[in-house]
C-alpha cells in the first residue's frame, strides 16, 4: 500500500509503497516478484532523515522477523531475526543478566537497523560500534540467494553493510552477543562545568569511565561557550545497590508513560522558548544521583512516546557531525561558535568523545575524536547554514553521521569517506543492477 513516511525528523516526507514481510520466505519471494522495482529494507524508521524512504520502490516492512532463534547463556551469544529490537532483548534478556553490548540512545530500533547505521553509544571510546559485537549475519542479496557473512566468511560483505544503510541486501537475522551484567543500574557522577575548555578537560580526565556524555546549553556564548553537564558512570554491581534496589537488582523498564499526543504547531520551538528549556534541562541533568537505572542512563528521550512531534509539521534535523582529535578542541570550539551564532533554534545536543576508527568498515562513522549532535527545526535558510558547516567538517578531516542526515551533498560526503571506493566495488559485486536503492543512496550517488 503507499503510505507517506519519514525518518524519526519527520523530514523530508515521501510517499511510498510498503510491503511487509513476515518470515525470511516473504522477502524472498518478494524480492522474486519485484524484477524490476527498486526495494529496500525498513524497520521502525528511527533514522532521522531519507535512509529507510524510497519512492518509485518498494520498501519493505521488515519488523515482523521478530523471532529469536538461539540464546547460550554461557557465552551471551543470541541469535534472532532483524526485526528483533533493543526493547525486546531489555525485556526478555535483561531480567536473566544479560544487556545490549552497544546501543544508541534509543532502545526502539531493530538489530538489523542497528547493522546497517552501525550505531554507537555513550561507550565508544571502550566498546566500539554495534560492529564489535556482531558475531554474523544472514543477507539475502539481489540474486535471491541468502548469504551468511561473518569476519572469517565473505569478510568484505561483513564489513561493507555495517553503515551500508541497507543498500547492499536484506539483513534476515543475525547473531550478536549481549553483556552479561549483575543489576540493571548504573554508578554516575555528574559534573557541571562552566565552559568548553573545562568540558573538554572534564571528557579526557573521565576517559576511564566506559560510558560518558555531556550536555550543552546550545545559546551559550562568549565565556559560557560549552558550558554544560557531563555525566560518566559504569555498570553497578549487586553490592553496590541500596536495600530498596537490591530486591530486584533486574529491574526492566516500563513502557514510555507519556505521548505527545500531535504535532505541535510550527515554531512553538524559537529561540526564546528554547532559551527556557535550556535552564530547565540544566537543573535536569545536575540532579542525576549515584546510582540510575538504565532507562534514565541510556534512553532518556524514551520516555515519552512520539516525542518528535514536538518540533512540529516541518519536523526538524539532527545534526551530528565529528572532527578528529588533532585540533579538535579548536575545531569543535569554531563550530559551536558558528551553531551558537547561527539564526537558527539549536536544541537538544551531546557531546562525546570517540574512541578509534574500525579499520575494516568504510561507511561507519565514528573516527577518533569529538562528536556533536544537535537538533534543528526545520526552518528558513537551515539548508544553506548546515551546508556551510559541512565544507568546514570537511575541511578539518570530519564527517557527518549518515544515519541521521538529510541535507548532506555528494561532493562533501565523497570528501567525508575516504573508503568510499572500496564500498563500492562492493556494491558493484553484490547488487549490479542497483537492485537495492534510497532516497538518501540517490543523494549521494550510493547507487547512481
Amino acid at each position: 500500500m503507499k503510505q507517506e513516511l519519514s525518518g524519526w525528523g519527520k523530514y523530508p516526507r515521501l510517499a511510498c509503497e510498503v510491503m511487509r514481510a513476515e518470515t525470511p520466505r516473504d522477502l524472498q519471494q518478494i524480492l522474486g516478484d519485484s524484477t524490476l522495482s527498486p526495494l529496500l529494507a525498513r524497520g521502525l524508521g528511527r533514522s532521522y532523515g531519507d535512509t529507510a524512504l524510497l519512492a518509485d520502490g518498494r520498501v519493505l516492512d521488515c519488523t515482523g522477523l521478530s523471532c529469536y532463534r538461539q540464546f547460550d547463556p554461557s557465552t551471551g551469544l543470541l541469535t534472532c531475526e532483524a526485526g528483533v529490537t533493543l526493547n525486546m532483548i531489555l525485556q526478555d534478556f535483561g531480567p536473566r543478566g544479560f544487556l545490549p553490548l552497544v546501543s544508541p540512545g534509543t532502545k526502539f530500533v531493530t538489530v538489523g537497523g542497528c547493522i546497517a547505521n552501525d550505531v554507537h553509544g555513550k561507550g565508544h571510546h571502550t566498546d566500539g560500534c554495534f560492529s564489535q559485537c556482531v558475531e554474523s549475519f544472514e543477507l539475502l542479496l539481489a540474486d535471491g540467494s541468502l548469504c551468511t557473512v561473518s569476519r572469517t566468511e565473505h569478510p568484505d560483505l561483513f564489513w561493507a553493510n555495517f553503515g551500508g544503510l541497507g543498500l547492499l541486501g536484506v539483513i534476515v537475522s543475525a547473531t550478536i552477543r549481549l553483556r552479561p551484567v549483575e543489576t540493571t543500574y548504573f554508578r554516575e557522577t555528574v559534573i557541571a562545568v562552566p565552559h568548553l575548555d573545562a568540558l573538554l578537560d572534564a571528557i579526557d580526565d573521565h576517559a576511564h569511565e566506559p560510558y560518558s556524555v555531556a550536555w550543552v546549553d546550545s545559546l551559550a556564548k562568549g565565556s559560557q561557550l560549552g558550558r554544560g553537564v557531563l555525566r560518566v558512570g559504569d555498570h553497578a554491581r549487586r553490592e553496590d545497590l541500596p536495600p530498596n534496589l537490591a530486591s530486584n537488582p533486574l529491574k526492566i523498564g516500563p513502557p514510555p508513560r507519556v505521548s505527545v499526543p500531535f504535532e505541535l504547531p510550527s515554531g512553538t520551538l524559537n529561540r526564546q522558548t528554547i532559551q527556557v528549556l535550556n535552564l530547565i534541562l540544566d537543573q535536569v541533568q545536575q540532579r542525576g544521583g549515584p546510582l540510575t537505572h538504565y532507562d534514565g542512563f541510556f534512553y532518556p528521550l524514551d520516555f515519552a512516546k512520539a516525542w518528535n512531534r514536538g518540533y512540529g509539521r516541518r519536523g526538524f534535523a539532527q545534526y551530528q557531525f565529528v572532527v578528529p582529535l588533532q585540533d579538535g578542541r579548536r575545531h569543535i570550539r569554531e563550530l559551536l561558535e558558528n551553531i551558537a551564532n547561527s539564526q537558527q533554534a539549536p536544541f537538544l545536543n551531546v557531546l562525546k568523545r570517540f574512541g578509534p576508527e574500525n579499520p575494516h568498515t568504510q561507511l561507519s562513522f565514528p573516527l577518533e575524536g569529538y562528536t556533536f549532535a544537535i537538533d534543528f527545526p526545520i526552518n528558513a535558510g537551515l539548508e544553506a547554514f548546515l551546508h556551510r558547516l559541512d565544507t568546514r567538517v570537511a575541511e578539518m578531516g570530519g564527517r557527518i553521521y549518515l544515519g541521521k542526515d538529510a541535507f548532506l551533498t555528494r561532493a562533501h560526503f565523497e570528501r567525508m569517506y575516504p573508503k568510499l571506493p572500496q564500498w563500492r566495488e562492493v556494491k558493484a559485486q553484490v547488487d549490479p543492477e542497483n537492485r537495492f536503492q534510497s532516497a538518501m543512496g540517490r543523494r549521494l550517488g550510493l547507487c547512481a
